[in-house]
């Protein structure tokens, strides 16, 4: 490659392209921006186009030149807009480059990675690589079915992992797990626990692998620590076939100061506004992204549909949202500047989440946008046009938080704080909820779900099977983090695998069983998840005995049919004789019962199910007389009818 040649004849960029990228609407930027493999007058080579308006001289260096910043020098467009471009000539896939920038603020001269790179060096190598991102998908069904799958009215139980410590390699703890060897062991495991989504923390190239890829360098590129791009595609694929949806984290907000990335990137702030109080964020010791500029917007957007479209991710869960609403998010009085209005609210970020909120939905209806916002901000998952931010979905943090520590509290308190279980259901409908028991509630000394539970071992185990059933019974979308269904004692740590070994002991593998058995009903019966996101999918039967730490509620189906009832006691005396009322006679089978001796539990049950008998009780003319078992939760379908 040493007698590659640069040529300033050819372009991607049309005049329309840079018209539409300055105004902030050019969504596919990553067809025409960073390197693209093409032929020119015959020759082979690789089109280069870079985005630095304030640089004096940009060149592309690499391994091919020998990092000789005068050998390959880019043309800045005559369009004005701030874009270098070049085409070179007898260079082919797989060459390292970086784009050597001088800029016109004092001479400053900085080496920087592509930010539209498709592949990366592996770190601590800091490298863009040529690129193309040709595969050929063998998931055709489930893209044929992926819009009912990911309908607001279709079971959505996630499961959250992280790709470097869900499992080390078998032969070597230590080594990191291909995509292609997740590929062989991943999808399987989730068809049979029966999730129906896997959620990636960031695979976006990323730096600093404690960050969990929540520091993001490399906006088009998936983290080569597992391998190339086709091998990421090809883990997708497989999973598509197995029927399990692809949901990817997505950082829009903030971004890393390495100097090789997109920090200073043309030594002025270009992506980050330059005002610190606007543009660096303390808490994380990031870089704010400057949505109030036009091609800002673009790049954002454009990153995000490239992942639907690339990759066939099936939705974006979007880190941070309240980060980006809020001018000060966790700043101090005077640390922030007001909005023109004089208010908190980041206008440049609101119009940006609604923009990009459309853009998703209208190239892609059956993918899902789901944001992880932990404030009170109205109608984030309600659409831009009727004045929401657009996202399909929302984390309810606010339940995380308070059921977390309702189930901390020792039984003999809990009839104290029952609200902490009833309060999200005078809200549960306002968004389309998520409920979450992720990956940041069991890190940093916080401990693993069956720490946090109180008691000796055989409650702190019977505790975590009634908090996931609580959660599975409840309206909302469900997300658990990896290890929680293995009852991990340990909390999580990126640097090992999960203990697999736990399964060896019955009481792990009795959690295993339980959410198993939790998915397949909640997947198998329209009633515990067609009308997630509607008060009328949800009925209160008892939520007044707190003395005895009691609740039962029905879930519906659209048509009425199939009806659930759920009984549940958060305190470890079992209850006998215990009399609901119901809306339906005849039999009402038990489907589930936490306390059954194959999830570990005592075996306290109801013999299989019950009639309801005609005696009014709880606002209806039957009831039924159930034993509820000690820190259990039961579950009964009605096969008969109804009222």
């Amino acid at each position: 490659m040493g007698n590659s040649v640069v040529s300033h004849g050819f372009s991607l960029l049309t005049e329309h392209d840079t018209y539409l990228f300055k105004e902030g609407s050019h969504f596919r930027l990553y067809e025409k921006l960073g390197s693209h493999l093409a032929t020119v007058d015959g020759k082979p080579g690789v089109f280069f186009a870079v985005w630095a308006p304030n640089a004096e001289k940009v060149s592309v260096i690499g391994d091919f030149n020998l990092w000789d910043n005068a050998a390959h020098p880019l043309s800045p467009r005559w369009d004005g807009s701030g874009i270098w471009e070049g085409f070179i000539t007898e260079l082919g896939e797989g060459a390292i480059y970086k784009y050597h920038i001088v800029s016109k603020e004092n001479g400053y001269r900085v080496d920087k990675g592509d930010p539209f790179a498709n592949h990366w060096e592996t770190p601590p190598k800091t490298g863009s690589i040529v690129w193309n991102t040709d595969y050929e998908w063998n998931d055709a069904e489930w893209m044929a079915r992926r819009a009912k799958a990911n309908a607001l009215d279709a079971p959505h139980s996630v499961y959250e992992l992280h790709l470097g410590s869900w499992r080390r390699s078998p032969e070597d703890g230590a080594r990191l797990m291909s995509y292609r060897e997740l590929a062989e062991c991943l999808p399987g495991y989730l068809k049979d626990m029966g999730f129906t989504h896997v959620e990636f923390l960031p695979v976006m190239e990323h730096p600093f692998y404690g960050s969990w890829g929540y520091q993001t360098t490399g906006y088009f590129a998936p983290t080569s620590r597992y391998g190339t791009p086709q091998d990421f595609m090809y883990l997708i694929d497989v999973l598509h076939q197995n029927g399990i949806g692809v949901i990817l984290d997505w950082v829009p907000s903030h971004f890393p100061g390495d100097e090789f990335a997109l920090t200073f990137f043309d030594g002025t702030y270009l992506f980050e506004h330059q005002d610190p109080q606007k543009g660096y964020h303390p808490e994380w010791n990031s870089y704010i992204f400057n949505h109030g500029r036009y091609e800002v917007r673009a790049f954002l957007t454009s990153s995000g549909l490239f992942w639907l479209d690339k990759y066939h991710a099936d939705g974006l869960r979007v880190d941070a949202v309240a980060s980006m609403l809020y001018l000060d998010y966790a700043r101090k009085e005077g640390e922030w500047v007001p909005n023109i209005h004089g208010g908190n609210e980041n206008l440049e970020a609101i119009h940006f989440i609604k923009r990009f909120n459309e853009a998703v939905y209208t190239q892609y209806p059956d993918v899902q946008t789901i944001a992880e916002e932990s404030t009170s901000w109205t109608m984030v998952s309600r659409p831009a046009y009727l004045g929401g931010l657009g996202f399909g979905m929302k984390w309810n943090m606010g339940w995380m938080h308070d059921t977390l520590e309702y189930f901390a509290k020792d039984s003999i308190f809990r009839k104290f704080h029952q609200n902490l279980l009833t309060f999200n259901l005078w809200y549960a409908f306002f968004e389309n909820f998520v409920l979450p028991l992720s990956h940041d509630e069991v890190v940093y000394g916080k401990g693993s779900l069956l720490r946090k539970m109180p008691g000796d071992d055989w409650q702190k185990f019977a505790n975590l099977r009634l908090l996931f059933g609580y959660m599975f019974g409840q309206p909302g979308k469900k997300l658990v983090f990896m290890g929680g269904e293995i009852a991990e004692w340990d909390e999580w740590y990126h640097e090992r695998s999960l203990g697999w070994q736990l399964l060896e002991q019955p009481a792990h593998r009795g959690i295993q069983n339980w959410v198993r058995d939790l998915n397949r009903m909640y997947s198998d019966e329209p009633a515990m998840h067609q009308l997630d996101f509607s008060p009328q999918g949800f009925e209160w039967i008892d939520f007044r005995d707190a003395d005895a730490s009691i609740i039962a509620f029905l879930r519906k189906s659209s048509t009425g049919d199939g009806l659930i009832l759920a009984a549940a006691n958060f305190t470890p005396v079992p209850r006998v004789g215990y009399r609901f009322g119901v809306p339906a006679p005849g039999r009402w089978r038990e489907i589930l019962n936490s306390d059954a001796k194959m999830y570990g539990g005592s075996g306290y049950g109801n013999f299989g199910g019950l009639d309801a008998a005609p005696v009014p009780s709880h606002g209806h003319n039957f009831s039924v007389t159930l034993t509820l078992p000690p820190l259990g939760i039961v579950f009964f379908k009605n096969e008969i009818g109804r009222e």
